[in-house]
């Protein structure tokens, strides 16, 4: 099966090289040129991996990767790049920290740019293939509860987080302990944190 590539990139120059190397890579690509409507994007085209400039009109891609991992707890397992010219330590690190793959710099080398985006669509198969293996199901909700869990919340207050009841979420945490195969919520957040389910 064909990988699906998002590009969100506001140069257009850029832009257009980006889907022009993917495509003959034999990607099927597709670009916006603004944060929002990446963000959009994202949600209904669902790609394997996305390349995301940092600065961006609308939102910014920092913006658009948190909202993004926030709104689908299952993004997590979505390889996402930074490319951008912004090289200082921060935003590398800051990138890192809200949870990007890797943080590609301009002008980009596109032999490079291709190895990565292969080796990395290659990782987030091996992951899904170990969640198959794991044998799971999971809901969106219980990835939900289960991310909040391994964050070390209560029943309680992920009950006002979710806008749930704390009945609720016992109920998706359960489930997802059953669905795991495991005899405590710690257990199951472990295990789903490390068959790359979730990211605490």
């Amino acid at each position: 099966m064909t990988s699906k590539i998002l590009c969100i990139e506001d140069d257009p120059d850029t832009r257009e090289l980006l889907v022009e190397e993917l495509e003959e890579a034999g990607y099927v690509v597709r670009s916006v040129a603004d944060g929002r409507a990446g963000l959009n994007e994202a949600l209904s085209f669902q790609p394997d991996l996305i390349l995301c400039d940092v600065l961006l009109p609308g939102m910014t891609g920092f913006d658009l990767l948190e909202r993004l991992t926030a709104s689908s707890p299952g993004y997590w397992q979505v390889p996402f790049i930074f490319l951008t010219a912004l090289t200082d330590r921060d935003n590398v690190l800051k990138g890192r920290r809200l949870g990007a793959d890797d943080y590609v710099t301009k002008p980009i080398d596109f032999d490079i740019l291709l190895e990565i985006v292969k080796t990395r669509l290659s990782r987030a198969a091996g992951r899904r293939a170990e969640m198959a293996q794991v044998g799971t199901d999971l809901t969106e909700r219980e990835l939900e509860t289960l991310t909040w869990v391994s964050r070390g919340k209560s029943s309680a207050e992920i009950a006002t987080v979710l806008g749930i009841s704390e009945r609720t979420v016992n109920f998706h945490v359960e489930n997802a302990m059953r669905k795991l195969d495991v005899v405590t919520r710690v257990q199951a957040a472990v295990k789903a944190v490390s068959a790359g389910l979730i990211k605490p």
